[in-house]
């Protein structure tokens, strides 16, 4: 795909989001919800312009675009509210250890956003760290028995498919202890469904729920026995990048609109744009935005070229965006004054939505722990 057509995608995706997703956010935003008929209503619109799960390589079904086309989907996508950004479906990678006939059985519904899917991965005691999982599966006439429970996992109450991580081997290390199991939402397994209040993401829902003798068939383990920690290693790096995506989005339309509230409200006599202090913030969110989206850029091409290096990049991407982008919410909502704290705009809610980001996909700590491991092993 040439410069031409990779800005052509880049034109429609913003073209949708602009004029079909972010007239929804404010709704959206006041209900903390979003109806399930209009989600799937986007999904087929986007699916109809071809963009429905775009970061898919062609060998699952996905369009097999390069990283400069799925990079510039995702930072058009990604200038709308989490939970409208997610109805693109930026799918995860392990689906491609789908065997022949999961792939005949799951895949036409899950490509096309007919049904959807999530992975269930956090538990109360286990986040980023896989060796304190404590749900378990155990083997069963048939197929499996999982015993545990999940927590901050999104949209488990409204998706048809939950991949679940679990513990099939006590006694192996952790690159061969886990699998990955498929497991359809109306298991009567599947129990104590909750919804978490949240500080933000608004209308993006985060559950929690119970496995108890929750019975996989074999038919719907993903991948092989004790190939669950390589499975979810798979889309780490592509979900790091959205997240700071994320991130650089939300700063990007934060500080323009505190660029354009500077030149239109006056203070002692001149516009605000005009008052040093001032320029000093717009300047720092400037380059920080910037600096950003360099980071991200350098971290996508070391992924599409698979080499070792895309790990760190990714985190360092990751960490950088996350944590700017709470700075330059902070700025903004500084420059707008008062009004920035009132719910009438969507200051208040970029500076609540930008938290989460140094938590999710890897907290800032776990990001540098791995960038400061890698500087000096060298």
């Amino acid at each position: 795909m040439n410069s031409e057509e990779i800005e052509m995608l880049r034109a429609t995706t913003r073209r949708f989001v602009r004029s079909r997703l972010v007239p929804l956010e404010e709704q959206i935003e006041a209900a903390d919800d979003v109806d399930e008929a209009l989600l799937a209503q986007l999904r087929a619109e986007i699916a109809a312009l071809g963009l429905y799960g775009f970061n898919l390589p062609e060998s699952i079904g996905g369009p097999g675009l390069s990283a400069a086309a799925k990079l510039a989907i995702l930072e058009e996508m990604t200038y709308t509210s989490v939970p409208l950004s997610e109805v693109f479906g930026h799918l995860p990678l392990s689906l491609g250890r789908c065997n022949a006939e999961q792939r005949a059985r799951l895949l036409p519904d899950v490509l096309s956003g007919k049904k959807i899917v999530t992975y269930a991965l956090t538990e109360p005691n286990a986040g980023s760290d896989l060796s304190n999982l404590r749900t378990r599966a155990e083997k069963t006439a048939g197929g499996w028995l999982l015993n545990g429970s999940k927590h901050f996992i999104s949209h488990a109450e409204t998706s048809n498919y939950i991949i679940v991580l679990a513990v099939t081997d006590t006694k192996a290390s952790l690159k061969r202890k886990l699998t990955t199991f498929i497991v359809e939402r109306n298991n009567p397994g599947i129990v104590g469904m909750t919804r978490y209040k949240k500080m933000g993401w608004r209308g993006y829902h985060l559950n929690g729920f119970s496995l108890e003798n929750c019975f996989v068939p074999d038919a719907d383990v993903l991948g092989e026995p004790g190939d669950g920690f390589m499975s979810m290693m798979e889309s780490i790096n592509h979900d790091r990048i959205l997240s700071a995506c994320r991130s650089t989005s939300l700063a990007g339309r934060a500080h323009s609109m505190s660029c354009d509230y500077a030149k239109e409200r006056s203070a002692f006599g001149t516009q605000l744009a005009n008052h040093q202090a001032i320029q000093f913030m717009v300047a720092d969110n400037d380059v920080e935005i910037e600096a950003a989206r360099l980071l991200i850029r350098r971290a996508a091409e070391l992924v599409e070229a698979e080499v070792p290096e895309a790990r760190i990049a990714t985190a360092r991407a990751k960490l950088y965006a996350s944590e700017m982008g709470c700075r330059v919410a902070d700025r903004a909502l500084q420059i707008f004054g008062g009004m920035g704290y009132m719910c009438e705009l969507p200051i208040e809610r970029f500076y609540r939505d930008a938290r989460a980001f140094r938590i999710g996909e890897g907290t800032s700590e776990m990001q540098r722990l791995q960038i400061a491991r890698n500087a000096l092993s060298v």
